[in-house]
């Protein structure tokens, strides 16, 4: 990049597109679609939109008083993200993750597409079918320090585990947030034609190991070709010397895997959500510091730190929600919906797949939220769907596709950007390693619904 051109830091760049939400509000008319209550939720009725002419419009001031609403709407997550900073400060103030490194790279050290497909299967199969991915916030920081102990780089890092979640969440074969919202929606069996979505599984995971790994291999081969070379923000600090690894440490480590363990458990068999999962976290950090030997004052001073070097993620988190927030705000996303859902009427089956899978994912950057996004989109796709010839898991499987792959780039998904803040990754650097990888990924979403339609799936 020419030195003459200066990227916007990324909150500057985030304020950019509240002030294009905003234009919106005042270019768009506002309309809206009917709405009924089914079990509590809120569905869109298809064929009732309509213009809302005498629409209040937004004051620019809307700009400054929907950041504070965004942070208390994205509280769940901001403080989520703020005890995982406190919990890992502690954790890394024991050098017990430092200890498990030197073991690591031992094992890793002349293998690490072996540590990138590893990564990557791990996260993809708990986002198909637990539907996790704030989960995986504690996990950066450990990456991080392996990847580059490896001689790869903080993207690489973060790469293994947005790609690994946000294939996962594409393919999903039984994850209840998303897969299992969208099917109920569209009046599907839950967990139905797990089958096919199971067959791609893999062909997918390849795609995003091949894209991970051959960028991998290129700052291996030079770190000049780091994307984030230069970015003082994205550079861990430098190793220290290896702690060995105690006993006091492995009892450490092995109250951290019990808590991710319980943490798995809460998450599939009681329906913990991020006051829950903050808690454990919150535990944790208490106990490992007892378990390390650490002063009271030092676990307190630990934690706050660790919590404090993440408040930037934490405004992030909160201006990505405000984007969304102002669009809601003046009833211009129902038009946007049916702007984009209009046309599919008008082509063949196989071509309606296609633009289903391209109007999801344009709707992803407006509702980031999976099922959200189900809830606002299915009760439209499913009905069109059956008008041109395709089959409501079909719509199903592109409402997947949009979101699962979009939720690796949209800077308005709050865990994207707590993940990439935290391993202080700039949105543009980000974006440069994730494009080529969503084209690749489109592309072969296409042929896969494209088949779906010519051999029936239903």
């Amino acid at each position: 990049m020419s030195r003459c051109i200066k990227v916007p830091h990324t909150l500057v760049l985030m304020f950019g597109m509240m002030v294009l939400a905003l234009l919106l509000t005042w270019l768009l008319p506002a309309g809206q679609f009917e709405t009924i209550e089914d079990n509590g939720r809120e569905l869109v009725v298809a064929e009732t939109y309509s213009v809302i002419e005498d629409a209040p419009r937004l004051n620019p001031t809307a700009l400054l008083t929907v950041v504070p609403r965004a942070l208390a709407d994205a509280q769940g997550i901001i403080f989520f993200v703020l005890l995982v900073g406190g919990a890992i400060a502690v954790l890394r103030q024991t050098g017990a993750i430092d200890a498990l490194l030197a073991v690591l790279i031992q094992r890793f050290g002349k293998t690490p597409s072996l540590l990138i497909a590893g990564g990557l299967l791990a996260f993809g199969i708990a986002s198909a079918t637990l539907g996790m991915a704030e989960e995986y916030i504690p996990f950066a920081a450990i990456l991080i320090a392996l990847c580059v102990a490896l001689r790869m780089d903080t993207v690489t890092a973060i790469g293994i585990m947005v790609v690994g979640y946000g294939v996962g969440y594409g393919v999903a074969i039984i994850n209840p947030f998303t897969l299992h919202v969208a099917q109920d929606v569209a009046g599907l069996p839950l967990s139905s034609g797990w089958e096919y979505r199971l067959a791609l599984f893999l062909p997918f995971m390849a795609i995003g190991f091949h894209h991970v790994w051959s960028y991998a291999r290129r700052v291996q081969a030079d770190p000049a070709n780091s994307l984030v070379a230069g970015i003082q923000s994205a550079q861990p600090p430098p190793p220290a010397e290896q702690p060995p690894l105690t006993r006091r440490r492995v009892m450490v480590l092995l109250a951290t895997l019990a808590a991710l363990f319980l943490l798995v458990i809460g998450i599939s068999r009681f329906g913990w959500y991020l006051v829950e999962l903050g808690a454990i976290f919150l535990g944790l950090a208490i106990v490992v510091g007892l378990l390390g030997g650490l002063k009271l004052d030092t676990i307190a001073s630990s934690f706050t730190k660790g919590a404090a070097e993440l408040a930037g993620t934490a405004i992030l988190i909160g201006f990505a929600r405000s984007i969304a927030l102002l669009l809601e705000d003046g009833l211009v996303l129902h038009t946007i919906v049916h702007a984009l859902a209009t046309p599919l009427s008008l082509v063949p089956a196989w071509l309606s797949a296609v633009g289903m899978l391209l109007i999801q994912s344009v709707l992803n950057f407006f509702v980031p939220s999976g099922s959200g996004q189900a809830f606002v989109t299915m009760p439209l796709m499913a009905p069109i769907g059956d008008l041109v010839g395709v089959s409501r898991q079909v719509s199903v499987l592109a409402f997947q596709f949009g979101d699962g792959f979009m939720n690796m780039i949209v800077p308005t998904n709050p865990v994207l950007m707590g993940i990439i803040g935290l391993a202080g990754i700039p949105y543009d650097r980000w974006f440069r390693f994730i494009f080529p990888l969503i084209l690749k990924l489109m592309l072969a979403g296409s042929i896969a619904l494209m088949i779906a339609v010519w051999m029936g799936y239903s």
